[in-house]
């Protein structure tokens, strides 16, 4: 074979493998008019055809007033999708126009953009031929505005999510959460050099609820600003842990069974019967779980 073929043939093989790729999977988009408290929210609905019945959607929110349906190309999270037989949903908001535009209004969720996205899902079941996706439980990430997102969908529509993830945001329309709000795991994060505002903030929501019984794990990055550094990580940790813990049907966490982390020294115990501390402690549902969070909060690497 001369190299003239040669090359020719590699063009045509990688295309054929690039048309057999394209194939195993598929994109769709939403979008839903402006509403009172948004502008623009659109929605990209990526899934693997060869999935099954989805067992999960996971909603990548991105920061203030950011685009995040291109998340849904991200390597990372279609190969996390694809082992775990989920769908993934990216999605912009954005405010109208008004004096302080670092309160973003569009995370106030049940004022339009919740039911904006509950709306998308709907669609998406019909026009994928994924009935179950209309219903689907929800992993919420996140990062800034996103994580503030996510925790006002966590007060709105508890009975939906999954887990979800609080990401170094600032602005939140709900202190306390309710009692089924609580009972949704969660991981909290700061960043030790982002903005003292947000710390504040972030600190502010899980003393009040962790404290009323919380799941929930206040997480502090050391050396991170406004960042999201090694969160995604850890946040694919509880989710891929709830998703065999939690399902089918939600199922409600025992909080004796898991652990308890102490953010100023960074150790972790199980909690069995052992009394509540009378300082603040991180909620973690599994072993691999409080590890992984060990490691973030103390700069070292995961168990491998």
């Amino acid at each position: 074979m001369t190299p003239r073929c040669l090359i020719r043939c590699s063009i045509l093989l990688i295309s054929v493998l690039g048309a057999a790729t394209a194939a195993r999977a598929a994109t769709l988009d939403e979008a839903a008019p402006p509403g009172a408290s948004y502008d623009k929210a659109e929605f990209r609905f990526w899934y693997p055809d060869n999935a099954g019945p989805m067992r999960a959607l996971v909603i990548l929110v991105p920061g203030s007033n950011g685009d995040g349906r291109p998340q849904v190309d991200e390597a990372y999270w279609q190969e996390f999708a694809t082992r775990l037989h989920l769908g993934l949903v990216g999605c912009r908001f954005t405010d109208k126009q008004h004096d302080q535009m670092f309160i973003e209004q569009y995370v106030d969720v049940s004022k339009g953009t919740g039911p904006a996205l509950l709306d998308a899902l709907t669609a998406f079941s019909r026009r994928s031929n994924h009935p179950e996706v209309a219903s689907a439980p929800l992993l919420l990430w996140g990062m800034s505005a996103g994580g503030e997102y996510n925790y006002e969908f966590v007060a709105w529509k508890p009975e939906r999510v999954l887990a979800f993830v609080v990401n170094k945001g600032n602005v939140y329309y709900t202190a306390l959460a309710s009692d089924a709000a609580r009972r949704v795991p969660g991981l909290l994060f700061t960043g030790e050099k982002d903005l003292e505002y947000r710390i504040q903030a972030v600190n502010g929501l899980f003393g009040i609820n962790r404290r009323a019984g919380a799941l929930w794990a206040l997480t502090q990055e050391p050396g991170v600003g406004h960042a999201v550094a090694r969160s995604r990580d850890l946040a694919a940790i509880l989710f891929e842990d709830m998703l065999n813990a939690r399902l089918p049907g939600l199922k409600t966490l025992d909080e004796k069974s898991g652990f308890f982390g102490d953010p100023r020294n960074g150790t972790i115990q199980p909690i069995g019967d052992s009394k509540t501390p009378q300082t603040p402690t991180a909620w973690l549902p599994t072993e691999r779980v409080a590890k992984a969070w060990q490691a973030v909060i103390t700069g070292k690497p995961f168990d491998q």
